[in-house]
């Protein structure tokens, strides 16, 4: 299969590299030539992420964590599956692309309340708040997660699909349009709102890029080996927001007969691993913009 199926080396953890993505190419090579769609594959995924909120819910039975697990796994196979098809199709889209994210978080809003309804004669409302918390957490540390690799694509290797729209642009393209045309959009916008305030990503230096970029094409290559020079070791460092992990320590909670666990862990480890990351990406902003005016 073409290498431009592949997602980026740098950007891709453990997991995915050798597991989880190498079963979605052998899927996908299957799939390439028939009638199936990545929209298709998205939701087949979701499908799988629901029935794992279902096999949850039962956390108590062993039988049932190693299902909810088992369904969770499938659905990382098909969500690595949809976007390979979409590449080796050539049929991306916003739509695609929104509908991805989409069936990601429903997955794990699936889980989230089957075990919470697994725990809620524990303690009620107690529960639901860290369920909830955490939940919110989840959002932006996974929001700020896929930016970093979207940026890392896009300013490092020139991958124009990896591109964020910029939200002027996509304010300005709703003029004229329906009232529902616009509702429909604003929460796609204030996704974007929250990846770029919550990944440490600088307007500024993307206007340095921009500018650097266009006014030396010459000097294209150097600016983008630079990028990766300094952002690579980052990026890989952003991995423990990705989903494999989070399902990986579901399991292992649910294991133990004590769920809530991971939930906790979302607000007391991987939350100030996120304050961190952005801090030292902010520092690495600036290396990079020091490092550049050596190259132009």
């Amino acid at each position: 299969m073409s290498e431009t199926v592949k997602r980026t080396f740098e950007t891709e953890e453990f997991t995915n590299l050798h597991f989880i993505h190498p079963i979605s190419r052998w899927l996908v090579s299957r799939l390439s030539g028939t009638k199936i769609t990545p929209n298709m594959v998205s939701l087949t995924g979701m499908m799988f992420g629901i029935l794992a909120g279902i096999a949850y819910y039962h956390y108590q039975s062993l039988y049932m964590v190693f299902a909810g697990f088992g369904a969770m796994v499938i659905w990382h196979i098909l969500d690595g599956a949809d976007g390979q098809l979409a590449r080796l199709n050539g049929s991306h889209s916003e739509l695609g692309k929104i509908l991805d994210g989409f069936c990601d978080y429903i997955t794990f809003i699936s889980v989230y309340i089957g075990i919470g309804l697994g725990l809620s004669w524990q303690g009620g409302a107690g529960i639901w708040a860290v369920i909830l918390f955490a939940g919110a957490l989840h959002a932006i540390q996974s929001s700020a997660y896929e930016m970093q690799r979207g940026e890392y694509d896009f300013w490092g290797h020139g991958k124009e699909g990896a591109k964020l729209p910029e939200i002027r642009q996509m304010i300005a393209d709703l003029e004229g349009k329906s009232f529902l045309s616009i509702m429909l959009n604003q929460p796609y916008i204030g996704y974007i709102r929250m990846q770029r305030r919550f990944s440490g990503i600088s307007p500024e230096l993307h206007h340095v890029l921009q500018n650097s970029l266009k006014n030396h094409p010459d000097k294209a290559d150097d600016i983008r080996a630079l990028y990766r020079e300094i952002f690579a070791p980052a990026v890989r460092s952003w991995s423990i927001m990705c989903a494999n992990y989070r399902t990986i320590t579901i399991f292992i909670a649910c294991l133990t007969g004590h769920p809530l666990y991971f939930f906790w862990l979302e607000i007391v480890i991987l939350t100030p691993a996120l304050i961190f990351l952005v801090q030292k990406q902010r520092l690495l902003n600036q290396l990079f913009s020091l490092r550049l005016k050596e190259i132009i």
